[in-house]
């Protein structure tokens, strides 16, 4: 361990978080209505219905493998019964198929970009750049997968980058456990870090808005030719018309 590890695995983490709440916090406040996607649906449809299931699917399947694979502790799995290899197993089978999934579709959507002239115009600088910060991290996690799935790296992550990893929340990070992890995770960390330092300023921040709201939504009324206001029966959320 020297000091440039102590920079990227005990420094590093700190600053992209405070840039990524600072930098949302900031577009919250004064681009509210630049919270957005810019949704292109109207110039071309056709490879949008295809490349963003694929994508946003696939994306979900990792971040869910993401999760169990950094949070859950080994010790834990092991307690219920999942050995080392069936764990290993089914990480790679479903990192594999999920990751190739959103490499096709994030490969897809960015053809369509390129290709559709109304789409590219609408494309900004911050955007060209997260679509390359975003490639080059789905790429290189899956290059990882195939690696280790290939037997040309043997290195348990979940005894480095997951302590690491669980460390940070604590405030205490584990920097030497980080530094003996293998170089595809270090690279896939550092690029990852820098999807999230660039986040809020880029179409990416629409994720942190979810629409909860229509979960407590009163009922849409649709007036009726029979019967008038006085033969529909109550409704929540709506207060009895005078």
């Amino acid at each position: 361990m020297n000091a440039l590890d102590v920079l990227l695995w005990g420094v590093l983490p700190y600053v992209m978080v405070a840039v990524l709440v600072g930098g949302t916090i900031w577009r919250y406040r004064y681009d509210k209505f630049g919270w957005t996607t810019r949704s292109s649906e109207l110039y071309e449809s056709r490879l949008l219905r295809i490349g963003s299931p694929l994508f946003h699917f696939g994306l979900l399947v990792v971040i869910v493998g993401h999760v169990i694979g950094l949070i859950i502790p080994k010790s834990w799995t092991d307690a219920v019964g999942l050995s080392q290899e069936a764990y290993h197993v089914q990480a790679l089978l479903l990192g594999a198929v999920a990751g190739f999934s959103t490499l096709i579709g994030v490969g897809i959507l960015v053809y369509r970009r390129r290709t559709t002239g109304p789409v590219f115009m609408a494309t900004t600088r911050n955007d060209k750049l997260m679509y390359a910060v975003l490639v080059a991290a789905i790429v290189v996690g899956l290059a990882g997968t195939l690696l280790v799935a290939a037997g040309g790296e043997e290195h348990n992550y979940r005894l480095t980058v997951s302590p690491w990893f669980r460390s940070l929340f604590v405030l205490q990070p584990d920097v030497a456990a980080m530094s003996q992890s293998g170089l595809a995770f270090q690279l896939h960390t550092l690029i990852g870090m820098a999807l999230f330092a660039i986040w809020p300023f880029t179409r990416l921040v629409h994720a942190f808005t979810a629409p909860v709201h229509y979960l407590f939504r009163p009922y849409i009324v649709y007036r009726t030719r029979q019967g008038g206001a006085a033969a529909r029966p109550d409704r929540r959320g709506w207060e009895r018309s005078r």
